[in-house]
């Protein structure tokens, strides 16, 4: 993957994945990409280490979600992004713990990975996941659990060994006895987040102001044969579209308009895509919108220095994610990048006016409009203060009420002070029930 500008990496991680991640990297055969490295002995001292060596790198990879929670949590002055765990991992140490019969796969515990993808695994390789006890990774206090679950549940004998993805719960793990196996990242999936954070530092060093251009098409196999583009159904379907793209487009700061009958153009800067998709770890647009208007949608991203460069960018990458369900990121220099769909779990949502989102949206809806505050955008600290609860929670709650599509991350204020200013969070208060 050429590029002409060079990009320095940050590497931060256990020192068991660490010099894999830089094989790999070397295997990229790029002249350009630089890599820092930084080895910690506890994930809870990412950040630390981050810091070291922070001021020689343009992006931070870290080793998995857990350590750049940590990371972030401190403040970091460079784009960040992680090596994401389970999906192809799993088949790997499901396959080692029969091969080195280490555990039966039917009758074992499971952390970090999202219990969607540990059911899809199960089912491609023909087992039953009813005996598979499952802990999600929901932030670093979430992690704190992990040794206890996996410990707990094998000396009550209801499983006949662990599967972890933090090094030091497979230590503590294999001290207190539990057969466990650590559950690596595959190459293919190194490699991704390699090319990831490539863009991302590249982004970086251009200070963040590169011009990006969208293109959001309706495919062709979403609207019935012989259907007219003037019919009145599909004139509603555009103006839908036109709204709901409006209103996720806000909070990057974009502009939206019409392309042609079938698509929108989209135009923005890649410091705001990057907030809006957690540092280009999910698609814009995709499963939300296409949820509400029932269509599957094309989304093609393009980068670019300017804005003809990045439109065409974007048609070719619009071209690439025919079909939908997935979008694409071209840029300059042979820049190709696949991002999968938001992170959400519209499946396993709760049925509005169930919700406990919706309980703290409509919380703190009511005492933003006790205070007159008409413009119900929040951050962290401001949150803590309404519900009377930690920073820490603050910080949880934003993120549940994101996932639950009720609130919508903003960039954030420019500032002088050292370090990540509060991000802001749009409430969507028009989703409280009437």
């Amino acid at each position: 993957m050429p590029t002409h500008e060079q990009v320095t990496v940050g590497v931060v991680g256990a020192d068991q994945i660490v010099p894999r991640i830089v094989n790999l990297a070397r295997e990229l055969d790029n002249p350009a990409l630089r890599l820092v490295t930084a080895v910690y002995a506890d994930e809870h001292a990412a950040h630390e280490q981050a810091a070291r060596i922070a001021s020689r790198v343009d992006v931070f990879l870290f080793a998995g979600p857990l350590p750049y929670d940590v990371a972030v949590a401190g403040g970091l002055p460079v784009p960040a992004t992680y090596v994401p765990s389970g999906g192809p991992a799993l088949f790997s140490a499901l396959l080692r713990g029969v091969l080195e019969k280490v555990f039966d796969p039917a009758r074992i515990s499971v952390d970090t990975m999202a219990r969607r993808d540990l059911k899809h695994v199960y089912e491609e390789i023909g087992l039953s996941v009813a005996g598979v006890r499952l802990k999600e990774y929901a932030g670093p206090e979430s992690a704190e659990e992990f040794l206890d679950f996996h410990r707990t549940l094998h000396d009550r004998g209801r499983t006949t060994g662990a599967v972890t993805t933090v090094p030091t719960v497979d230590v503590a793990l294999r001290k207190a006895g539990v057969p466990t196996l650590r559950m690596t990242p595959s190459s293919m999936t190194i490699r991704q987040a390699l090319t990831t954070a490539i863009l991302m530092g590249g982004g970086a060093k251009l200070e963040e102001s590169r011009i990006v251009t969208m293109i959001v098409r309706v495919p062709a196999a979403s609207l019935p044969a012989h259907a007219s583009a003037s019919a009145y159904w599909y004139q509603e379907l555009r103006l839908s579209l036109h709204r709901e793209l409006l209103r996720d487009a806000r909070p990057m700061d974009a502009a939206v308009v019409p392309r042609d009958e079938h698509s929108f153009l989209i135009v923005t800067t890649m410091g705001s895509l990057r907030l809006a998709t957690d540092n280009l770890s999910m698609a814009p647009f995709l499963d939300r919108i296409s949820e509400e208007l029932g269509i599957r949608l094309e989304v093609g991203i393009g980068l670019g220095t300017s804005t003809r460069e990045a439109e065409v960018n974007a048609q070719s990458a619009v071209d690439k994610a025919a079909g939908g369900g997935t979008a694409f990121v071209v840029g300059p220099h042979g820049f190709v990048l696949q991002i999968p769909g938001e992170r959400t779990r519209a499946a396993e949502r709760p049925v509005p006016g169930d919700s406990r989102a919706l309980q703290i949206l409509a919380t703190l809806a009511e005492q933003l409009e006790k205070a007159n505050d008409t413009e119900r955008v929040v951050d962290a600290e401001k949150v803590a203060e309404l519900l009377g609860v930690t920073l820490r929670t603050a910080r949880r709650t934003l993120t549940t009420l994101v996932d639950e599509g009720l609130a919508w991350p903003m960039p954030p204020p420019r500032s002088n002070k050292l370090g990540r200013p509060p991000r802001p969070f749009q409430l969507l208060v028009e989703k409280l029930p009437r």
